[in-house]
C-alpha cells in the first residue's frame, strides 16, 4: 500500500465536504476520484497533498515514497522555453553526465591509485546514470512535448508566452518526467485533444507507479482506472473496476435500495391495516396481538428513501417544425488563415435525424466549419446551403448571447416567458445551478459558467438543427449524461464538435474525421470509428493519390469513405424449457396468490357476518319478551357462543392469511 487516507473530514465553515473519508491506493494501482461538481475532489487531493488541512483524520504516504501533483490551473511564469523547462526536471541526469565528461577529461591525466579510485567513481555514475535514463532524456522529453501535443516548433516558445491551457499542458509534462512513486491528477485531459488524450492513456496505463486521477472524461477513466472513489453527499464508496463497472454497480445497489426501501414501506402499510383491523375485532386477544405488532413496527428502522438525483434534471428538447429531409447541404468548401489552409474541396451531406459529431485535433478547423455554417465568418470557397423549414441554435461559448445585467433565472424567463418556475429551475439544475446561484448575474460568472447558462438557453429553444461546440465542457459527469439522454431523445438534427469521447460514443450516429484538409466519414459511433479508422486513412490515401483530388465526407455517398455499423451479434435466447418453467412457475405463484386472496376475502367475510349476526343476538337480549323466557335466552347464549368460537377460529385464520398475503 501507497497511500491510506483515513476518517478524512473537511468543511468549510459550515458547509460539510468530506465527511469520514477512507480509501487505501495499492503500489502500481491506477485508481479515480468521481462525483457531481462540489463534492470534495479537487479539496480531497489537496489534503492529500498537504496543500490543505484536513479537520479530521489523515493522509498517510509510505516511508520513502514520492508524490507528484498536477492542479487544474498552473501559474507558470518561467522565462525559459518549453523545452528547457522539461529539461529541469532532468537537472540531475545532466550534472551525473556533466561529471561522468569531466572524469573523462581528468582520467587522461593521472595513473595508480588516483587513477582506480576515478574509475571506480566513473563505473558507479555510469551505472547510477543508465538506471536514471541517462541515454535516453532528450528524446523522452521529445517524446513526451509531442504526446502532449506540442510541436517542434512549439519547443522554443517562452513559458511566460503561453496560455492557461499550454502552461497546464508544460506542468503535466515536467510530472511525468519526474517519475514519482505515485501521481495525482485534477482533470489532466481538460486541454488535450483526442491524440493527446490516447497518448496519456497508455504513458499512464504502463507507467510503473500509482496513479490517483480526478476526471469527468469517462472514456479516459474506462480505459485508465482500476478502482473508483465515489463522493458522493460528503460520504465515500470504493468500487473496483473501471468508470462502466462502477455505473453499472451503482445502478444496481441504487435499485436494490430503492426496492428495499419499497419493500419495508410495503410491509409498514401492511402492518398498520393488520394492526387496525386487529383492534376493529375489539376482543382482548386481539388488542393485545395488535400491541405486540406495534411494538415490533416501532423498532424498525426505517430505510431512507434513495436519492434519485436525476428525478427532476431531465430536459425533453422538441422541434417545433419538421425540417425537410434534407438539413445541410456543402459543397466544394475551402477555409484558410493566412497560409494556413484548413480544409478544401470539401462536401458534406446531413439529412434530418442525424446526429453528427465532427473530431480532429486542436487548430484543424472543426470550429471554423460551425462558424461558417452559422454565417459568423465567411467561407473562401463553395457553398452552404440549408434545407426547408430548418431551424438552427448554435452553442458557441466564444459567441455567447447573453444578457450581463441579468440574473440567470430572468435570462432564461426573459427568453421564454412561458415557462414555469419549475421547468426553468430544473433546467438550471440540471447544467449546476442551484439554490440561489439562479439568482446570480451573468456578469458575475466565469468564463465556463457563463457556457453552462449559454447551453441552458439552447435546449430550450425549439430549433430543429442543433449546432454545438464543445457542448460539455464545464459539465460535470451527471450533467454530461442527462445532455446525453436529452440528445439522444431529439427528433431533429444535430451537429457538434467534441473531444469528449465517452459523449461521442453515446450520443453520435455518424462522425467526420477532419485531417490533412479534409473529411473522412464514419457511419457509427466513436467505438465503431476507432476500428474502421486505419482502414479508412489508408483507402483516402489510396484514393487521394489514384485519382489527385481529396475525398469528401458527405451523407448521399458523394466520395468518402462509408462504412455500416454493424449490430452485432443477436444475444443467444434462452432455452425455450428454460423459459416455460419460468412461465408456469410464475402462473402457479400468481394462482396462489389468486386463492390466498380469496381465501382472506371469504374469511372476511364470514366474520362480518358472524359478528352482525352476534350484534343482532345483542339486540334480542335487550328485549323483555326474551329476559321473560329461560328458554329463548339460553339458545341466544348457546348461539353466542359458538359464533365466539368459529369467530376465534377466524380470527386467527385472518391473521395467517394476512401475513401470507402481506409476504
Amino acid at each position: 500500500m501507497i497511500l491510506s487516507c483515513s476518517h478524512i473530514s473537511k468543511a468549510f465553515g459550515t458547509d460539510v465536504i468530506l465527511n469520514d473519508i477512507s480509501f487505501h491506493i495499492e503500489d502500481y494501482e491506477k485508481a479515480a476520484v468521481v462525483g457531481i461538481n462540489g463534492a470534495g475532489k479537487s479539496t480531497l487531493l489537496k489534503i492529500i497533498v498537504g496543500e490543505l488541512t484536513a479537520d479530521d483524520g489523515m493522509a498517510v504516504l509510505s516511508r520513502g515514497k514520492t508524490l507528484g501533483y498536477l492542479a487544474q490551473q498552473q501559474d507558470l511564469t518561467s522565462r525559459r522555453t518549453i523545452y528547457d523547462e522539461l529539461l529541469e526536471v532532468k537537472r540531475p541526469v545532466i550534472l551525473m553526465e556533466e561529471r561522468i565528461r569531466q572524469l573523462e577529461t581528468e582520467m587522461k591525466n593521472v595513473s595508480g591509485p588516483q587513477l582506480e579510485q576515478m574509475l571506480e567513481t566513473y563505473t558507479r555514475l555510469t551505472h547510477e546514470f543508465e538506471q536514471a535514463g541517462g541515454y535516453s532524456y532528450r528524446s523522452e522529453i521529445t517524446g513526451v512535448l509531442k504526446g502532449l501535443g506540442f510541436s517542434e516548433e512549439d519547443f522554443f516558445q517562452e513559458i511566460s508566452t503561453l496560455s492557461g491551457g499550454q502552461k497546464t499542458r508544460v506542468s503535466l509534462g515536467k510530472l511525468l518526467l519526474s517519475r514519482p512513486d505515485m501521481i495525482l491528477l485534477d482533470e489532466p485531459t481538460n486541454h488535450l485533444d483526442m491524440n493527446s488524450i490516447a497518448w496519456l492513456e497508455n504513458y499512464l496505463l504502463n507507467y510503473r507507479g500509482a496513479v490517483l486521477i480526478v476526471a469527468h472524461d469517462r472514456y479516459f477513466l474506462d480505459k485508465i482506472a482500476t478502482k473508483i472513489i465515489e463522493l458522493d453527499g460528503g460520504r465515500s464508496m470504493v468500487f473496483k473496476g473501471n468508470y462502466t463497472a462502477y455505473s453499472q454497480k451503482k445502478a444496481l445497489l441504487r435499485e436494490a435500495r430503492l426496492k428495499a426501501y419499497l419493500n419495508q414501506q410495503q410491509e409498514i402499510r401492511h402492518q398498520e391495516e393488520v394492526i387496525a383491523k386487529l383492534r376493529s375485532f375489539n376482543r382482548e386477544k386481539s388488542i393485545k396481538r395488535a400491541e405486540s405488532r406495534e411494538k415490533m413496527l416501532s423498532k424498525i428502522e426505517v430505510l431512507d428513501k434513495p436519492a434519485q438525483i436525476r428525478d427532476d434534471m431531465r430536459i425533453r428538447l422538441e422541434p417545433d417544425t419538421v425540417s425537410g429531409e434534407d438539413v445541410l447541404t456543402i459543397r466544394d468548401l475551402g477555409k484558410a488563415f493566412g497560409g494556413n489552409l484548413l480544409f478544401d474541396h470539401v462536401d458534406i451531406d446531413i439529412k434530418r435525424g442525424e446526429r453528427v459529431a465532427v473530431i480532429g485535433n486542436n487548430g484543424t478547423g472543426k470550429t471554423t466549419l460551425l462558424k461558417i455554417i452559422n454565417e459568423v465568418i465567411p467561407a473562401d470557397s463553395g457553398e452552404v446551403t440549408l434545407g426547408a423549414r430548418v431551424k438552427i441554435a448554435y452553442y458557441d461559448q466564444d459567441y455567447q448571447v447573453l444578457h450581463m445585467e441579468k440574473t440567470l433565472f430572468d435570462e432564461l424567463q426573459d427568453t421564454y416567458p412561458n415557462l414555469n418556475n419549475t421547468k426553468i429551475r430544473s433546467v438550471l439544475a440540471a447544467f449546476l445551478f442551484t439554490g440561489d446561484d439562479v439568482f446570480k448575474r451573468i456578469q458575475d460568472l466565469s468564463g465556463g459558467e457563463r457556457g453552462r447558462v449559454s447551453l441552458a438557453k439552447l435546449m430550450l429553444a425549439d430549433a430543429n438543427f442543433l449546432i454545438l461546440d464543445e457542448p460539455t465542457n464545464h459539465l460535470d459527469i451527471t450533467s454530461k449524461e442527462i445532455l446525453e439522454d436529452a440528445l439522444n431523445s431529439y427528433t431533429g438534427t444535430i451537429l457538434y464538435v467534441s473531444h469528449d469521447r465517452y459523449f461521442i460514443n453515446r450520443t453520435a450516429t455518424r462522425i467526420l474525421e477532419l485531417t490533412g484538409q479534409t473529411f473522412l466519414n464514419y457511419i457509427g459511433n466513436y467505438d465503431y470509428y476507432l476500428e474502421k479508422k486505419d482502414v479508412t486513412a489508408q483507402a483516402y490515401l489510396r484514393n487521394g493519390t489514384e485519382t489527385g483530388h481529396r475525398t469528401a465526407a458527405g451523407g448521399t455517398g458523394r466520395g468518402g469513405a462509408f462504412f455500416t455499423e454493424s449490430a452485432g451479434a443477436a444475444a443467444n435466447p434462452a432455452p425455450a424449457s428454460v423459459g416455460k418453467q419460468d412461465w408456469q412457475a410464475r402462473k402457479e405463484e400468481q394462482a396462489r396468490q389468486r386463492k390466498r386472496q380469496n381465501d382472506l376475502k371469504k374469511t372476511e367475510d364470514e366474520i362480518a357476518a358472524l359478528e352482525e349476526q352476534d350484534g343482532l343476538l345483542d339486540e334480542q337480549l335487550t328485549d323483555p319478551a326474551t329476559a321473560a323466557d329461560p328458554q329463548k335466552l339460553l339458545d341466544i347464549h348457546r348461539q353466542k357462543e359458538s359464533i365466539r368460537e368459529r369467530l376465534d377460529i377466524l380470527y386467527e385464520k385472518w391473521e395467517e392469511l394476512a401475513e401470507e398475503a402481506g409476504g
